[in-house]
Parts: C-alpha cells; sequence; structure tokens
C-alpha cells in the first residue's frame, strides 16, 4: 500500500459515499485476519497435521475442560457444520474424546484426550510465536491501543446485531455534497 493511502486509512473514516476498499474497515480486518489465519494454518498443517478449526476446538478445549459443541459454536465463532467436521476429524484421530452428556442426552461432552493435550503443548508456542512476530511491529502504547480498539468493536457489533434484530434503523452518517455545503461567509437560504 502506498503512503498515501496508508495515510489515509489511517484518519477518519470515509465519508464521500463511495466505497474505497482501502479504507474499510471490514474489508481491512477481514484481508489482516486472513493472511494471519493462513501463515497459522500453514504451521499447524505442517508441524501437527491439523486445521484452524481443529486447532480452535483443540483450543477452546483446553481452556474449559469440558463442553459441547454448541459451545464451541458460540465461542470460537465457527458455525456448526465447521465445528462438527473439526470435531469428527479429532475424535477419529483419537485427539478429543466425545460422550453423551448425563442431564441432556441430545449433547455431546467433548474433552482433550492425552494425545490431544500434546498437540496443544506443540501449537500453543507456534501460535505465540507467530502473534510475538506481529506485535514486534507495534511499540507497547500501540499494543494497548490496539487491544481496547479491538474489544470496543467487539462491543459495538454486538450492539449493532442486537439493534438490527430488534429492527432499530441505524444512524448511517451521510456524506456531504460538496455543491450543497455553503461557503464560509455565505448565508443560508
Amino acid at each position: 500500500m502506498s503512503t498515501q493511502n496508508s495515510q489515509q486509512v489511517a484518519g477518519k473514516p470515509d465519508t464521500s459515499g463511495k466505497l474505497n476498499l482501502q479504507r474499510f474497515l471490514p474489508y481491512r480486518l477481514a484481508v489482516v485476519a486472513r493472511a494471519i489465519s493462513n501463515e497459522l494454518a500453514e504451521r499447524y498443517s505442517r508441524d501437527c497435521g491439523i486445521s484452524i478449526p481443529e486447532w480452535r476446538v483443540i483450543g477452546h478445549l483446553a481452556e474449559v475442560s469440558t463442553c459441547s459443541s454448541g459451545d464451541i459454536c458460540q465461542w470460537t465463532a465457527m458455525d456448526k457444520a465447521t465445528v462438527n467436521r473439526a470435531v469428527t476429524r479429532l475424535v477419529a484421530a483419537g485427539l478429543i474424546l466425545a460422550d453423551v452428556s448425563k442431564k441432556d442426552r441430545r449433547l455431546n461432552v467433548l474433552a482433550l484426550s492425552a494425545a490431544g493435550k500434546a498437540i496443544h503443548r506443540v501449537i500453543v508456542p507456534l501460535a505465540l510465536d507467530v502473534e510475538a512476530q506481529l506485535l514486534d511491529a507495534l511499540d507497547a502504547s500501540e499494543r494497548d491501543i490496539l487491544f481496547r480498539a479491538i474489544e470496543k468493536l467487539g462491543v459495538r457489533i454486538e450492539k449493532v446485531r442486537r439493534d438490527r434484530e430488534a429492527g432499530v434503523k441505524p444512524r448511517t452518517p451521510r456524506p456531504v455534497s460538496p455543491a450543497k455545503t455553503p461557503k464560509k461567509g455565505t448565508p443560508r437560504r
């Protein structure tokens, strides 16, 4: 990206009414997230033979010990089909154990096997290495700002979703047309 484009991106949102992908936050975040995910996927596949969805299942189970597939969908933002495919492959590989809930026979209960815990111990340093390489581009203040901004965006998108589901009309900034903007000192009619 050119210096001019990067300076424009760092500024305020574009209010021209035209879509400029280099200034469109969802696009920029998706591109960066995809590049990071691709780098991690290559390392996970090469060193452990697992995919990103499989890693997310393993990582979540390592944090919570046991849970259902539905819990994993909720906490990892993966869809049910993706989680089910990952769980099926991980069970077949002997990396997770699946049982039926004693409280609700419709739910499965998943947990890491000893082999799954071993894979987790191998992958954590790989993931932390990629994260460290990325964060090395930022000073401590920038890292703090980044994580606060991500948190704020997460809270805001949840509000946007809730408002949409409740039928609340979004407040959309309207671009100002240069032809209709009165010049300073020009009386309005």
